[in-house]
């Protein structure tokens, strides 16, 4: 057992636009090179864009982009004797929005548009459809769950 104390969750501050925590992070995770408000003008160009093409509130479409793309369902390694086991276990609800998150961008920044807010823009707007590379990240994963389905009893 840890003697470490558990580290304190500091409350993370919404966004001026829309007044959301999701956002928010998402934006945090956007940033590179430390540059907030260059993520920050690329998001809200991405929400301008997609207000525009599908002609509903962008951040609605970000959060139905966002709650497709959760997994429910990931595997981890675990060693049992000499032999690694990939273990399917479920996502705390934490976990499943970082990744989501984290699919999402991967997946925008590898697109071939021109601009950042573009790409964003595409790739939000398709796996809110239930399409595109980050929806297709997460079925991989809970293919790769169902598939070690018979290690389940070694989870911890």
């Amino acid at each position: 057992m840890s003697r470490r104390q558990k580290a304190i969750r500091r409350p993370v501050p919404p966004d001026p636009r829309y007044d959301s925590q999701t956002v928010s992070k998402f934006i945090v995770n956007l940033m590179a090179e430390g540059k907030k408000s260059t993520a920050e003008s690329v998001f809200y160009q991405a929400m301008d864009l997609i207000e525009q093409r599908m002609s509903q509130p962008g951040v609605n479409v970000f959060k139905q982009a966002l709650n497709n793309v959760k997994p429910s369902l990931e595997v981890k390694s675990r060693r049992v004797g000499g032999a690694t086991y990939q273990v399917p276990v479920e996502v705390r609800p934490d976990r499943r929005t970082a990744l989501a998150m984290r699919w999402l961008l991967q997946y925008a920044r590898a697109r071939g548009e021109k601009s950042m807010a573009e790409r964003l823009a595409a790739e939000l707007i398709l796996a809110a459809k239930g399409e595109g590379n980050a929806i297709k990240k997460k079925e991989d994963t809970h293919k790769m769950a169902e598939a070690n389905r018979a290690f389940a009893h070694y989870r911890w």
